[in-house]
């Protein structure tokens, strides 16, 4: 007998309809056939199904079988398939009659007695159930959750391998699982940080402030302990809420990559990304035989934060070049192309020389100028153009440290932040994702126009500074939002003033 099902091979992020096709002759007698372009861990289910068919009470066929994966060109990866194959052997062999069962997308691991055990890429399931008008999803009770989150798609939450094939025959009915998104979002939008924790570097707050108001990125420079890493972890809580999209496209990152935290159906804040500075180009950017997301896309809608700046290894380094402009990751190999989105605000921090004190009053610093030159050269020049705001982090005096007083709090950073998004969406329209800092050249020309006054100070700066075609727009996009940070329509001369000194490293690099 024949019996098909629908799974799911993922690509990337993007799940694929796979086919599960199951033939039982009748005729001869062996090991299950798998084909398909199947991988290890596909190839080793038939000894998985095995015992988790006769642990639940069933049999493998005895008779010459043969699973195809279709598409047979698309390879199959992972142990998702370990459930449909098992209910189509079951099927195939009339030990389960289903007139419902071509209608479910079903995945899912088994262990050896029979359990179903949880896979990566549920809510890619789900969003391709909805898109191709499935009745509704077979998934492991883990990912029932995080499968549910996407509406107009009834979502089952499978124990076992037993009670799968109950609900199939029509033998036991199951409540789909549901998900009260407004609660998810109150219970999970909450950050266990506040700016207010921060003493003194209100001037930082500042520049982090309009970072965010304008989605720039930002490079910190200080010495050791000057806080550095603090105000970047804290700089989520200044930006605003993500939407129900944002934390779908979020989600199916980690969900795909197998990086979602336990008990978690939806990434409802944004995420903060802090790789060492040994990483690998394939571990930060993307790759690898099987392509799979780097920390760029890990960090999709949230802070990629790189500490220690200079340490990372230069080729890794350039390799954010064409990722910070055109926030993707394309991923070539020879039978394919995967796409990672990867739009993240970019924050990085760094020393001002090998041993950190050049810029402290409080310690000697013990290098040379050959050295801070040489360190300062590990970055180079086209990296740092494409970054909007460097800002310098001084070491906090005491006075500030044992200060009783609460500096700025998030909750006042994030109200402005709101306000001069709100501006920008008026600006851009409704309906688009643009910010200052993303902001086209024909869109520059139209919104940047400056008066005389600014038009002096900025030739004076582009040729004091020897500022390149790119960080003139830089410097454009940033007074802009400072503009929109202090409620002006026209950008003026004391706005671009504040956005030049955001650029003070082009001098030194």
């Amino acid at each position: 007998m024949f019996a098909r099902l629908h799974s799911m091979a993922l690509a990337g992020i993007e799940a694929k309809p796979c086919d599960i096709e199951v033939d039982v002759s009748g005729r001869g007698f062996g090991v299950p056939t798998l084909v398909g372009l199947p991988d290890s861990a596909v190839k080793e289910s038939i000894d998985r199904i095995r015992s988790a068919l006769s642990n639940s009470g069933f049999s493998l066929p005895r008779t010459r079988t043969t699973i195809n994966l279709a598409p047979a060109d698309t390879r199959k990866e992972g142990p998702a398939f370990d459930l449909p194959i098992a209910i189509g052997l079951l099927m195939a062999d009339d030990q389960l009659r289903s007139e419902t069962a071509e209608q479910y997308l079903i995945a899912g691991e088994l262990a050896l007695d029979g359990r179903v055990r949880a896979i990566k890429g549920a809510l890619s399931l789900a969003l391709l159930g909805r898109q191709n008008g499935f009745r509704g999803l077979l998934v492991p009770r883990e990912n029932a959750e995080e499968a549910a989150v996407v509406d107009d798609v009834e979502v089952y939450g499978i124990d076992s391998l037993a009670q799968a094939v109950g609900f199939l025959a029509g033998q036991l009915p199951l409540e789909p699982t549901t998900v009260d998104l407004p609660a998810l979002f109150d219970r999970c939008a909450r950050y266990d940080v506040d700016f207010s924790d921060v003493r003194g570097q209100e001037h930082v707050k500042r520049a982090l402030l309009v970072a965010a108001a304008g989605r720039h990125n930002v490079l910190m420079i200080g010495p050791p302990g000057a806080g550095k890493t603090m105000l970047a972890k804290r700089l989520p809580t200044i930006l605003p809420p993500l939407s129900l999209q944002e934390a779908l496209e979020t989600t199916r990152i980690y969900s795909a990559s197998g990086k979602l935290p336990a008990r978690t159906s939806l990434m409802a804040t944004r995420p903060v990304r802090q790789p060492h500075h040994s990483i690998s180009m394939p571990a930060l950017v993307g790759g690898g035989t099987i392509p799979q997301a780097g920390e760029v896309s890990l960090a999709h809608h949230g802070i990629l934060f790189l500490d220690e700046f200079p340490e990372f290894s230069r080729s890794v380094l350039e390799s954010l070049r064409q990722v910070i402009e055109d926030h993707v990751v394309t991923v070539s190999r020879a039978h394919s192309a995967v796409d990672f989105p990867a739009d993240f605000m970019l924050v990085a921090a760094m020393n001002p020389c090998p041993c950190g004190y050049f810029t402290d009053p409080r310690r000697p610093c013990k290098c040379s100028a050959p050295q801070i030159d040489r360190y300062l050269a590990r970055i180079s020049g086209p990296l740092m153009e494409r970054i909007d705001i460097h800002i310098e982090v001084p070491a906090v005096p005491i006075s500030a440290l044992r200060d009783r007083q609460s500096g700025t709090d998030s909750a006042t950073m994030r109200a402005e932040v709101q306000r001069a998004l709100d501006i920008q969406r008026r600006r851009f329209g409704p309906d688009s994702t643009t910010t200052n800092g993303r902001m086209t050249p024909r869109q520059l020309r139209k919104y940047c126009q400056i008066d005389a006054d600014g038009e002096r100070l900025l030739r004076q700066a582009v040729s004091e500074l020897g500022l390149s075609a790119r960080a003139h727009d830089k410097v454009l996009r940033v007074a802009r939002t400072i503009a929109d940070l202090a409620g002006q329509e026209h950008i003026s001369a004391i706005h671009l003033s504040e956005a030049i000194q955001y650029r003070r490293l082009d001098r030194s690099l």
